[in-house]
């Protein structure tokens, strides 16, 4: 009885095969339309198959203005200034989810296109950019947007491993005896193994102590000039202007 049962299996599946497959010989888009229909009556035979929904293999979104979108409002075209509001601060940033700040670096990206076609057509009509401040405001959304999710990344990264950075890194003095910011990095062989991180000295030479007093004299004696520079221009103008109050 197994044995039967399986046998009926086999074929009705050797029968679909043969009815679903479509001939790549056959480019017409009506008779791949032809051979769907006949899938899906022969499906619609079988009640204890499901019916065959047709979907497509790629989305793409719904083509709406086309280039037009490159450009500002037909309403705005010829007018010198264009009304925008504020741009977007981080505490109205910090109160969005995740799927809408995604949504909104788009929307920003898009307007931010916009705005540089806008302004490339202005330089090449040699004309003033209606409202130039509006890719300012779209920047400082743009800047701020990326330090809301940084700061959500610092935050989750906090909870599950304890490190602030994204890349681990420590202060390190290196072979002149300036203390730089040294990011770590990941090699497929060990440091002992690696003949290009032993290059990399993180220690000073004492031959080098020397240098580094005379550059800390340099650096002093730059700032005293700067300081004195300050100082002479400061009374020079009080001299000129008596009536002017100190700076405090």
């Amino acid at each position: 009885m197994a044995a039967t049962s399986a046998g009926r299996v086999l074929a009705l599946c050797k029968q679909f095969q043969n009815v679903v497959r479509i001939s790549s010989t056959i480019p017409s888009q009506h008779n791949t339309g032809i051979c769907l229909t006949k899938c899906q009556s022969f499906l619609a035979r079988h009640n204890h198959v499901a019916p065959l929904v047709q979907c497509r293999p790629l989305h793409t979104t719904v083509s709406r203005m086309g280039l037009n979108e490159f450009f500002d409002l037909p309403e705005n075209w010829g007018e010198n200034t264009v009304k925008t509001g504020a741009p977007w601060t981080a505490t109205l940033l910090r109160s969005k989810s995740n799927e809408e700040l995604h949504k909104l670096w788009y929307l920003l990206l898009k307007e931010k296109n916009m705005l540089l076609t806008i302004e490339q057509e202005a330089k090449r009509q040699r004309v003033q950019m209606p409202s130039p401040e509006r890719l300012k405001k779209i920047e400082r959304s743009m800047q701020r947007l990326d330090l809301v999710v940084e700061e959500r990344e610092t935050a989750l990264r906090l909870l599950q491993t304890g490190q602030e950075y994204a890349r681990p890194a420590a202060w390190r003095r290196n072979l002149f005896g300036k203390v730089v910011w040294h990011r770590f990095r990941e090699y497929a062989i060990p440091w002992y193994l690696n003949s290009k991180y032993k290059r990399r000295k993180f220690y000073t030479p004492s031959f080098v102590e020397p240098h580094i007093r005379l550059r800390m004299e340099k650096n002093l004696r730059a700032r005293a000039r700067k300081a004195d520079l300050e100082k002479k221009q400061l009374a020079r103008l009080k001299e000129r202007f008596p009536q002017m109050k100190a700076s405090s």
